[in-house]
């Protein structure tokens, strides 16, 4: 029998670092979360084209109960931790929301005022855009090794930019024939789909036991844990922190396109995201696992920060659009690539119960939290103190420092732990 590696084998090796027995689960996993995405990006216009209808007071209501609503998601879903087997876990999640979406689906078909489901699928919906891609990562640290994850988280997520090409395609192509509501079973169709990839990774995991124990303990436990652990409340410190560079380059780039027509803006998003994705792409699937790999975890978080903080101190001395533009491009696509499978990484230090409980407190209510309070934040630098563009460029620059900091400490706690558990790690 011929046991040399195929051409394809060494293609995977040398371009994307990938070892011939990890193929099988590292493209089920690129296929698991391209799928996840495509399914997003299909309920993401559907979302969006909603908010039109209501006045910026009932938006920001929205907002606030998205909040709400996001911790009330997690304190439930920590009690389902809590109770049910990892092997029943992660596809209940996906079932769920797929059925919550053909219940509201059916909900478009009865109702003739329907504007409290709209708002109600609106906050869901935004729920559901943090909630999935939480249990995904999760379910990626309990699959995959430390030293795996980093040389193929960043391939892996590459797989997100690919849903990001493909969803918002079909309601392009197909919104109008199936309408949006029929958009939401096609949404919830991709999300059934997942499930035989959750079996054959369930299949190829490195402990394949573990996936069948129960975890148990207390569902608040994630919400207490987090609190009480330095490592934790850095990593949440380290999200809150880029949700601040993300509010403000937004609001940013919003009033700075406030001089041109909605066509111009519309151009102007659209190639952003075209941009982003295809720049994510190609960094996340050739170069984030050679720079975890070869410059460490430290290197790998606070890179990114870094770049922002240049982007906003050269915005504060050039106020232009072009600028705020290219700095919107390098922080999306950094967090895509690199930022994100980095901080993905941190959770294979911990066990099990932390990545499945801890870590959607983190992902979801702190991300959500830190949405709100830097939307406010932004608008008492400009509204109430009178700021201009270069003086919050300025103080972003310094938020991004702080960022790359925090960024350094995680990578070298990710390493100490490493260290202490190395005789674990294959």
């Amino acid at each position: 029998m011929d046991t040399r590696p195929s051409p394809l084998h060494n293609l995977l090796r040398k371009a994307f670092l990938i070892e011939r027995e990890e193929i099988a689960a590292t493209l089920s996993a690129f296929g698991f979360v391209l799928v996840l995405m495509t399914a997003w990006y299909i309920l993401r216009p559907v979302r969006d084209a909603m908010s039109s209808d209501w006045s910026d007071a009932q938006l920001s209501t929205l907002w606030t109960l998205t909040f709400v609503f996001s911790a009330i998601a997690v304190s439930i879903y920590g009690a389902a931790v809590a109770r049910l087997r990892l092997r029943t876990l992660v596809p209940a999640v996906y079932v769920f929301f797929a059925a919550s979406f053909v219940a509201v689906y059916f909900g478009t078909q009865q109702l003739d005022n329907r504007d409290w489901l709209d708002q109600g699928f609106y906050v869901w919906v935004s729920v559901f855009s943090l909630f999935h891609v939480s249990v995904f990562w999760s379910f990626m640290a309990e699959i995959f090794s430390r030293p795996q994850s980093q040389r193929l988280f960043g391939f892996i997520g590459a797989g997100a930019s690919c849903g990001g090409l493909l969803g918002p395609l079909i309601p392009v192509l197909f919104a109008q024939s199936m309408g949006t509501d029929g958009l939401l079973l096609l949404a919830a169709g991709l999300l059934v789909a997942t499930l035989p990839l959750i079996g054959l990774l369930q299949r190829q995991a490195q402990h394949p036991a573990a996936s069948n124990q129960q975890i148990g303990g207390n569902p608040f436990a994630g919400f207490s844990e987090f609190l009480s652990t330095p490592f934790l409340l850095a990593i949440g410190l380290f999200i809150l922190l880029y949700t601040s560079i993300s509010s403000f380059v937004y609001f940013e780039l919003k009033n700075l396109l406030a001089d041109y027509d909605r066509e111009a803006r519309a151009q102007i998003w659209a190639g952003m995201d075209l941009a982003v994705n295809i720049l994510t792409i190609t960094v996340a699937a050739l170069a984030t696992g050679r720079i975890a790999t070869r410059f460490g975890l430290p290197t790998t978080l606070a890179s990114v920060p870094l770049l922002i903080a240049g982007g906003l101190l050269v915005l504060a001395a050039a106020p232009l659009v072009a600028v705020v533009v290219a700095v919107q491009v390098i922080r999306r696509a950094g967090n895509y690539a690199i930022t994100r499978p980095g901080r993905e990484m941190l959770f294979t230090a911990v066990d099990s119960e932390t990545r499945f409980k801890t870590k959607p407190v983190i992902d979801i209510v702190i991300y959500r939290g830190g949405d709100m309070l830097n939307a406010w934040a932004f608008t008492a630098l400009t509204q109430g103190l009178g700021l201009g563009l270069a003086a919050v460029a300025g103080i972003g620059a310094g938020i991004a420092a702080v960022w790359a900091v925090v960024g350094i400490y995680l990578g070298r706690e990710f390493q100490r732990r490493s260290a202490a558990t190395a005789p674990d790690n294959p």
